[in-house]
């Protein structure tokens, strides 16, 4: 019989622009999504006539005199002086950035050296985040504010986001290239055990729109009783025109005076305020590109081919090391080499770049890859080719794994994996270093970079004929092309999925991903995880002050873009990059989640006015209405579609606390599920295995990983109820 090769359009103009990039110099990557479209920001309802224009000028008094002498004493040179309390609070600001008139912001990220010294007296090196051009669409924003009282200010919480872009919002985020308003949250540092240290956080609700400028405000802020707190002096000097003798104020008045006329068209009263200052979003180019670079350098040294292979082992019947379950045909591990972009391929390994600034290849990484093959596709053939992404610290061989064995062998699905190096086994131990000294942070996110390209190429191989197909493990009894290799599909868990997000918004080989138990965003992540608790231990002991550690996410955050889907969220599905077709995504979501925060999910489907499966909860199981939970989530209206979904999976889990602690951090589940053999009980579970494991889950992917990729409605209009992971033998 003759094999046949399935290459549709897409792929045949993917591998001509190849052979044409092998054949001369690469282009840099275009950026064709409209990022004016970056988030779904609102206008305030009520802007009424507040004023931003100046006060008469005047001279400080004697106490505010003595005030600001203390403040800027206590300001080191080179500080922005409106928060005291750390040398890079506010944050983010564009006080830390410069003119760059070569950038495509206009801005270059400038952080002074010499601050956040860990306990053995180490200080930040902040080289690496100096080369970008703003900060990251997924940015904490931290401030200090001594004598707030929450319960007498009216701060908007993840539970009432709609409040965030209401006319007494205390918080207000404000898009100043756009005039809209931010839906967002703000939490006191839960986690800060003293109150002089501890930061209020405020959280985009959806990503901030790339190489846009964004104002913070906080107006009405209270202590405990009596009349608003009184601003900082800096800031006060400059709201109410205050003239002083410090050039550290003084050069900032002009600039100040044009944001505050810009804050007035949204409602916002320039006396008022408490505090305010503005930041720029990094460009995709500075977040995306080198990620694009690379991938167009790699493509482009296959001349429309596939990557070199060897196929290293082959199980057919179970042994010490691995279970073939029934209608599993065969395992296959082996390796296969990519383009190496880093210094070296191990943990530490930093990004390397030629004259002009594009990475550049040092030699080859050889990556190892594990398939598991379910017997329909070696009597049949037209298996589907899934990309698998394991979770975090696993490896390639979670794609063996018992659930994804099962998967396989119900969609006679052909499951590929590889190590997603940065955050693969064999990274714990450099991880951990990462948590005690910032500086060392680079690698990860170079590392989860060079990890993207493994799989783009793990992809060319499932679907060029000159990769799997090719080989006589990878057909079918009659010697046919086992692999429907027309397209490939992506199904990722947890990591899988947190990176699965970036991964595939640059996928050339597949159009549709299962993104399971994800989401967006590691500086809202870690400290409501479970799984940082070990590493948070380490980063306590290094870095002692709760302000420094909050900084320490924020600044994470700027690099992990590179690696994550919050980097790559805004042109994830119908606003891709050049050269890359649209894609359809479903996100499984697990109420009550343990190790990824549902709100971080939630962020993902409203930058991308993805509709949510409802009802979505059991009754009674939340609080507030469907409006209030999901803000801004539209209900799915019909089935099936062409399209992306978000579906809620209730396992019986207790909801997820508010604020930046883990699950089991809160009262309620210490209450419930601290005595002997409550981990048993559904209330106290994790659910975080669950979604995976659903028949219901399985149905969905076999509709949606088709040509036509339909979302099917596998919950017969009642919530999507998950069986616990326990009763199932996979």
């Amino acid at each position: 019989m003759i094999a046949r090769l399935r290459l549709p359009a897409l792929l045949t103009t993917v591998a001509l622009v190849a052979i044409a990039c092998a054949e001369t110099e690469a282009p840099s990557p275009l950026f064709t999504g409209d990022v004016s479209a970056g988030n779904p920001a609102v206008q305030q309802e009520d802007e009424g006539d507040a004023s931003g224009i100046a006060p008469d000028p005047r001279a400080l008094t004697g106490p505010e005199s003595q005030q600001l002498d203390a403040a800027l004493e206590g300001s080191p040179v080179g500080c922005n002086v409106i928060d005291t309390s750390s040398c890079l609070l506010p944050f983010p600001s564009d006080f830390n950035t410069v003119d760059d008139p070569d950038s495509p912001t206009g801005r270059r990220v400038n952080f002074p050296g010499g601050q956040i010294p860990n306990a053995a007296g180490t200080t930040f090196d902040p080289s690496a985040w100096n080369e970008l051009d703003g900060f990251s669409p997924a940015t904490p924003i931290l401030v200090q504010v001594p004598g707030l009282d929450p319960e007498r200010t009216n701060l908007p919480t993840e539970r009432n986001i709609a409040a965030s872009v209401e006319s007494d919002s205390a918080t207000v985020l404000v898009n100043l290239d756009s005039g809209q308003l931010v839906p967002h949250w703000a939490e006191l540092d839960a986690r800060a055990d003293d109150p002089a240290r501890q930061a209020l956080i405020i959280r985009p609700a959806v990503s901030l729109t790339e190489t846009n400028r964004f104002a913070v405000v906080l107006r009405d802020i209270n202590g405990e009783g009596g009349p608003p707190l009184d601003p900082p002096i800096a800031y006060k000097a400059l709201r109410d025109n205050i003239t002083t003798a410090a050039p550290a104020i003084e050069e900032l008045r002009a600039d100040y005076d044009t944001v505050f006329a810009s804050l007035a068209g949204v409602g916002v009263e320039r006396a008022d305020t408490y505090l305010t200052w503005w930041f720029t979003v990094g460009s995709p180019e500075s977040i995306a590109g080198n990620v694009l670079s690379m991938r167009e350098d790699a493509m482009g040294q296959l001349n429309g081919g596939a990557p070199e292979y060897e196929i290293t082992d082959v199980v057919t019947e179970s042994n010490d090391d691995v279970t073939v379950r029934e209608g599993i045909a065969k395992i296959v591990e082996g390796t296969y080499e990519v383009p190496l972009y880093l210094d070296s391929p191990d943990p530490g390994a930093r990004m390397v770049f030629d004259s002009a600034g594009d990475p550049v290849a040092t030699g080859t990484f050889t990556a190892r890859f594990v398939c598991t093959i379910p017997q329909a596709a070696v009597t049949n053939g037209e298996a589907r080719p899934v990309v698998y992404g394991h979770g975090l610290l696993g490896g390639a061989k979670e794609a063996r794994s018992s659930h994804v064995q099962h998967t396989a062998a119900e969609l006679n699905a052909v499951y590929c994996g590889t190590d997603a190096i940065g955050l693969a086994d064999g990274d714990e131990g450099f991880a951990g270093q990462v948590a005690g000294d910032l500086s060392s942070f680079p690698s990860l996110p170079d590392r989860l970079q060079q990890a993207i390209i493994n799989y783009l190429y793990l992809g060319r191989l499932l679907v060029n004929v000159d990769g799997f197909p090719s080989s006589d493990e990878f057909t079918t009894d009659s010697g046919a092309i086992m692999l429907n290799n027309a397209e490939a599909f992506w199904d990722g868990n947890s990591q899988g999925a947190i990176l699965g997000g970036a991964v595939t918004a640059v996928a050339q080989d597949w159009t549709k991903a299962v993104l399971g138990v994800g989401g967006m965003g590691y500086s809202t992540l870690l400290s409501r995880s479970v799984d940082f608790d070990p590493f948070f231990t380490i980063m306590d002991t290094a870095y002692p002050d709760p302000l420094d550690q909050q900084l320490i996410f924020g600044l994470m955050q700027m690099l992990w873009d590179r690696g994550e889907t919050a980097g790559y969220v805004q042109h994830l599905t119908d606003r891709p990059y050049d050269l890359t077709p649209p894609h359809q995504i479903i996100m499984d979501v697990a109420f009550g989640d343990h190790q990824v925060a549902n709100i971080t999910a939630d962020n993902i489907a409203r930058t991308l006015g993805i509709p949510v499966y409802e009802p979505v909860l059991p009754d009674g199981v939340i609080e507030e209405v469907f409006s209030e939970r999901f803000y801004d989530l539209d209900a799915i209206d019909q089935f099936p579609y062409a399209g992306s979904a978000l579906f809620y999976w209730y396992s019986g889990t207790l909801d997820s606390p508010l604020g930046n602690i883990t699950a089991v951090m809160d009262q309620e589940w210490i209450a419930a599920c601290s005595e002997e053999g409550a981990d048993e009980v559904p209330p106290c579970v994790d659910p975080h295995e669950d979604p995976r494991r659903q028949p219901q889950v399985v149905a969905q992917k076999d509709a949606f990983f088709t040509p036509e990729g339909l979302v099917v409605n596998v919950c017969d209009d009642e919530p999507c109820v998950a069986q616990p992971r326990d009763e199932f033998d996979y």
